[in-house]
C-alpha cells in the first residue's frame, strides 16, 4: 500500500512536472534592449496565437488574437501547437545615402515562432517579432510546405487590444487616397464613416469605419503610441477597424472587387510588418527609425545621381488660378471644379520657364519643376484616360531642347513630371521608353500623379495590385538610374532603405488644398499634427514656402492659414530630400529685388547629419533643429496651431567652444494667420551652446532659425 502510494506520489510529480513544461513551451517573451518594452507570445486554450505587450510593466496592449481568412479553404485560426522557437539579437549601424542623419543604429532582440496547425493538412505559420527600444514589429511568415501554396487572403485579423480609451490622431481608412484632415478624438468617439463625400476629393472610397496608418494615440499617462506597418510589399496595405466599444483595433485590408479578396500570394511569403511605436515624449516618435530598420538594406547600390536639392515650379500657378496644365485652358483647378472654361492660359510654355530657371539660378535653387508641359492634359480627368497622356510629346507652345538647354546654361536641373491620371497600365507600357527620354536628356528624377480613380474599375489605389504597381515603377526607375516623387501614392512604409531611389512622396492632404478648397484650407494646426503622424513613415513632398498668403488678385475665398514665419519653418520642421519654394517668382519680390525672407529658404539645407526634436505637443506645436551635412550649419524650425505661444529655446546641441551666428525670422508683432500673416521680423544674434532664446509665436505662426559657425572659439 505504501509502494503504491509512493508510485502515486511520483505520477502526480511527473505530471506537475510535465504540464509545467507544457506551459513553458507554449507562452515565450521577447525584451527589447533596454527591458523597457516585453511582447508576451502564447496560444489560447484552443491553439490560437495571441500576444501582450507591457511597457515598462505596464500593459499597452492587452492580449491580441491573429488569425487569417482565405477563399475556398480554412481560416488559419486555431488548433495550433508550437513546433520551435528561436531567438536573438542584433545591433548594427548602417548609413543613409540621404536622409535626416548619417547614420542608423538598428538594435532589437527577436523572437521567431513556429507554428504547426494540428490538422491533416498541418499547415505552417511563423510570426516574427523585433523588439527595439523605440517599439516593436511583428509579421507573419508562410513558408514553403506541401499542403499549401497559393492563397487568396479575404482577412488578416491581427487584433490590437488597447487598454484605454486614449486621445487619437487620424484619418479614415480611405482606399484611395490620404487627403482627408486629422481628427482629434477618443478612440470610442471615432467615426470615419462619417467623413464620405468630401466635396474636394476626386477619388475616395472608406467601407469601414476604419483608420489610415501613421495613427497616433496619448494614453491617459502620456504615454505616446503610433501603429503603423514597415516592408509594404506584393500586399495590400492595411486600414485598422475600429471597435468603439471595447477599444480594440483590428487589421482590414484594402480590397479589390476584381481579386474578389484582399491579397493574393504565393508560398514562401512574407507580410509587411505591423508595427507599434512607443514613446514618452511625442519628439521621440520623430526621432524613430523603427520603420527605417524593419526594411532590408540597399539593395540598388549607389543612388549618387540623386542630389538632394530644393526647387521651384510651374505648379502652384495652377491652383490659385493664374494658368492651366492644358492648352486650352479648361484645367486649372478653378475650372476643373466649376467646369467653366476660362480661356487660354497655359502655364508650361518656353517662356514661363525660362523665368523660373532665372529665379532659381540668381537665388541658389537647384530644380525646377514644370507640369502641364506634354500632351494630354485636356483629357486628364475624363473618363476614358487610357492612352491620354505622352509622356515625351510637349505641347507646341512648350520647346522641350530650348528649355533644357537654357536650365544646363543656368545650372538648373530640371525634374521631370509624369501625370498618369490613374491609369497605371498606360504609364507602365510607356516606362521603358520615358525613362530613356528622360536619361538622354540628363533628367535624374521624375514626380509621378495618379489623380482620379484606378483604372482597371475595381482597384483601388492602396490596394495589392497598385502596391505591386508602384514598386515596379522604383525597380524600373533604378534600373534607369532614377530618383522618384510619387504623389497619390501608396504610404511610406520605410522602402527608402532598400530603394533610396524612393526620395519623397506626397500621401497628406498637401499644400495646394490652401489654393482651392472649399472648406477653408488646412487649419494652421494641419502640419503640427502632420509631423506626428503621416511624417513618421517617411519623407513629405509638402510644397511649403508660400509668401503671398491671401493671393486675392487671384482667389477671393482661399488663403495659407499660417503665418510667413510659419511657412519658412516647414523647411526644416517638414522632412523631405526635396523641397519646394512653390509660391510663384514674381511673389518672393519686393521693390524689385528679393524678399528679405527668402534668404532662408536659399541657406537652408534638405540633407542632414543629425536631427534633434526640442520640443513638441502632437497637433499643438513643434520645433525641430537638423545639422546639414556637408556645411555643418544648424537650422531650426519651430510652428505652432492657432494659439500664440512662446517657445524657450536652449541650444545645447552646439558644440563647446565655439561660437555662432545665428538669423533669426520671426513672426512681428502684430503676426496672426488670419488678420496680418506677412507680419515679420529678423533678428541676428551671436549664439553659444549655452545660450537660450524666448521666441514669440503668433496664432498660427513659428519661426527659423539659421546657425552658422564664426570659426572663432571662446
Amino acid at each position: 500500500m505504501k509502494k503504491i502510494k509512493s508510485q502515486f506520489i511520483v505520477l502526480i510529480i511527473i505530471t506537475m512536472i510535465l504540464t509545467s513544461c507544457k506551459k513553458e513551451t507554449t507562452s515565450f517573451t521577447v525584451n527589447s534592449p533596454d527591458n523597457n518594452i516585453s511582447v508576451d507570445f502564447s496560444l489560447t486554450d484552443s491553439g490560437q496565437p495571441m500576444y501582450l505587450v507591457n511597457y515598462k510593466d505596464k500593459t499597452i496592449v492587452d492580449s491580441s488574437l491573429m488569425s487569417f481568412d482565405f477563399k475556398d479553404i480554412p481560416s488559419l485560426k486555431d488548433n495550433f501547437k508550437i513546433l520551435n522557437t528561436s531567438s536573438g539579437t542584433a545591433d548594427e549601424t548602417w548609413d543613409m545615402p540621404w536622409g535626416e542623419q548619417l547614420s542608423v543604429r538598428n538594435n532589437y532582440n527577436e523572437l521567431i515562432v513556429n507554428l504547426e496547425e494540428q490538422s491533416v493538412e498541418k499547415r505552417l505559420l511563423n510570426i516574427h517579432f523585433k523588439v527595439y527600444n523605440d517599439g516593436l514589429g511583428f509579421r507573419y511568415e508562410f513558408p514553403e510546405q506541401e499542403n499549401l501554396n497559393e492563397i487568396l487572403i479575404t482577412d488578416e485579423n491581427t487584433e490590437f487590444n488597447l487598454t484605454g480609451d486614449h486621445k487619437v490622431w487620424w484619418i479614415p481608412g480611405d482606399w484611395d487616397i490620404y487627403e482627408h484632415l486629422y481628427n482629434e478624438t477618443k478612440l470610442s468617439e471615432i467615426d470615419a464613416i462619417a467623413k464620405q463625400n468630401h466635396p474636394n476629393l476626386s477619388a475616395t472610397y472608406i467601407p469601414e469605419n476604419a483608420v489610415n496608418t501613421p495613427v497616433t494615440m496619448k494614453t491617459d499617462d502620456g504615454l505616446y503610441l503610433s501603429f503603423h506597418e514597415a516592408d509594404l510589399t506584393n500586399y495590400a496595405g492595411m486600414t485598422l477597424k475600429v471597435d468603439n466599444e471595447n477599444l480594440n483595433l483590428v487589421s482590414e485590408l484594402v480590397g479589390s472587387e476584381r481579386l474578389g479578396g484582399k491579397a493574393k500570394v504565393t508560398l514562401p511569403f512574407n507580410t509587411p510588418w505591423r508595427t507599434i511605436q512607443i514613446a514618452e515624449k511625442a519628439g521621440d516618435l520623430i526621432e524613430s527609425k523603427l520603420i527605417l530598420n524593419l526594411n532590408d538594406p540597399n539593395v540598388i547600390g549607389d543612388v549618387s545621381y540623386f542630389t538632394p536639392m530644393k526647387y521651384v515650379g510651374i505648379w502652384w500657378e495652377m491652383h490659385i488660378g493664374k494658368s492651366t496644365w492644358d492648352l486650352e485652358g479648361t484645367q486649372d483647378m478653378s475650372t476643373w471644379m466649376d467646369g467653366k472654361d476660362k480661356g487660354s492660359r497655359h502655364g508650361a510654355t518656353t517662356e514661363n520657364a525660362k523665368k523660373y530657371i532665372d529665379f532659381a539660378s540668381q537665388n541658389g535653387i537647384k530644380g525646377l519643376l514644370v507640369e502641364g508641359w506634354n500632351t494630354g492634359w485636356d483629357k486628364w480627368i475624363s473618363n476614358d484616360r487610357e492612352g491620354v497622356f505622352d509622356f515625351m510629346t510637349p505641347y507646341p507652345d512648350y520647346n522641350f531642347d530650348e528649355v533644357m538647354a537654357y536650365a544646363k546654361d543656368h545650372g538648373v536641373e530640371v525634374i521631370m513630371h509624369h501625370e498618369t491620371s490613374a491609369a497605371p497600365l498606360t504609364y507602365e507600357k510607356q516606362m521603358d521608353v520615358a525613362y530613356d527620354f528622360m536619361k538622354a536628356n540628363g533628367i535624374n528624377s521624375v514626380k509621378t500623379g495618379y489623380v482620379g480613380k484606378i483604372i482597371p474599375k475595381g482597384e483601388y489605389h492602396h490596394g495589392q495590385w497598385m502596391v505591386n504597381h508602384y514598386h515596379k515603377v522604383l525597380e524600373e526607375a533604378a534600373k534607369k538610374k532614377i530618383a522618384v516623387n510619387a504623389h497619390e501614392p501608396i504610404k511610406a512604409t520605410g522602402k527608402r532603405r532598400t530603394y533610396p531611389n524612393a526620395i519623397a512622396r506626397e500621401g497628406l492632404r498637401g499644400q495646394e488644398f490652401n489654393a482651392w478648397a472649399s472648406d477653408g484650407g488646412n487649419p494652421p494646426n494641419h502640419l503640427s499634427i502632420v509631423a506626428f503622424t503621416r511624417m513618421l513613415s517617411g519623407p513629405i513632398d509638402f510644397t511649403p514656402g508660400v509668401f503671398n498668403i491671401k493671393f486675392n488678385e487671384y482667389k477671393q475665398d482661399n488663403q495659407v492659414n499660417t503665418t510667413l514665419a510659419h511657412q519658412l519653418a516647414l523647411y526644416v520642421v517638414i522632412y523631405s530630400p526635396i523641397q519646394m519654394a512653390c509660391d510663384l517668382p514674381e511673389h518672393y519680390m519686393v521693390d524689385g529685388k528679393v524678399h528679405p525672407a527668402f534668404q532662408f529658404i536659399t541657406d537652408v539645407g534638405v540633407d542632414w547629419q543629425q536631427t534633434k526634436v526640442l520640443n513638441g505637443e502632437v497637433g499643438d506645436f513643434v520645433t525641430i533643429a537638423r545639422q546639414e551635412k556637408e556645411t555643418g550649419n544648424w537650422y531650426v524650425g519651430g510652428i505652432t496651431d492657432e494659439n500664440a505661444r512662446t517657445q524657450k529655446l536652449t541650444f545645447d546641441f552646439l558644440e563647446e567652444g565655439k561660437t555662432y551666428n545665428a538669423i533669426i525670422y520671426k513672426d512681428g508683432p502684430n503676426a496672426h494667420w488670419n488678420d496680418n500673416p506677412q507680419d515679420y521680423s529678423i533678428e541676428k544674434k551671436g549664439l553659444t551652446k549655452e545660450s537660450s532664446l524666448d521666441i514669440k509665436l503668433a496664432p498660427g505662426g513659428g519661426f527659423a532659425i539659421s546657425i552658422i559657425e564664426t570659426k572663432q572659439t571662446i
